[in-house]
């Protein structure tokens, strides 16, 4: 099973361009969005590209086939011009070996407000637009960063879970940060 990750596409037509160019690539069957999907927020500038309504008919072609949680800029409003759910604040995804990723945005849950995990859980969460993927204690914080708004000196990256293990990777296909699932 191959997953595909990204977060924080803040409405940026080239962002979204970039990454479901990326996720057809990649051979994923899911492609995971952890939030801030459409919207650029208060404290962001407008982004490249900033086309809300055509990121989401590029995204609706794909409804069947995304998993998408609500970030701290998503709203109702943004939810009218999706074809697929995003306005929980997080989901369960069980994967093949039993592990569980807890996919949520960031603001509400994230490596210093844990939700209740197990031994070996995946936390998966973006907002910070910081790319990470490593093992705190006896879970798995992973954040694959941010294609629109990428920060801390990384370049636009995105998110996958293939063979067992989770990786960050630049669109130039440098790995960023990985952790195996198997410790």
């Amino acid at each position: 099973m191959t997953l595909f990750f990204a977060s924080d596409l803040h409405g940026s037509l080239p962002a979204t361009e970039r990454v479901l160019e990326q996720f057809k690539r990649s051979g994923a069957e899911t492609l995971l969005l952890l939030g801030d999907v459409l919207n650029h927020g208060p404290r962001n500038p407008v982004p490249e590209g900033y086309n809300p309504p055509l990121v989401a008919e590029k995204l609706n072609e794909l409804a069947d086939s995304i998993i998408a949680v609500r970030g701290n800029c998503d709203s109702e409003v943004d939810q009218m011009l999706l074809a697929f759910p995003m306005m929980t604040d997080y989901s369960w995804i069980i994967l093949e070996s039993g592990q569980r990723v807890f996919l949520t945005h960031g603001h509400l849950y994230h490596a210093d407000k844990m939700p209740p995990l197990k031994r070996g859980d995946v936390l998966a969460h973006g907002h910070t637009h910081i790319p990470t993927a490593q093992w705190q204690e006896s879970v798995i914080v992973f954040n694959p960063g941010s294609v629109t708004f990428p920060r801390g000196g990384f370049k636009p990256t995105y998110g996958l879970l293939k063979d067992g293990v989770l990786q960050v990777v630049s669109f130039d296909e440098e790995v960023i940060a990985e952790a195996s699932l198997i410790r």
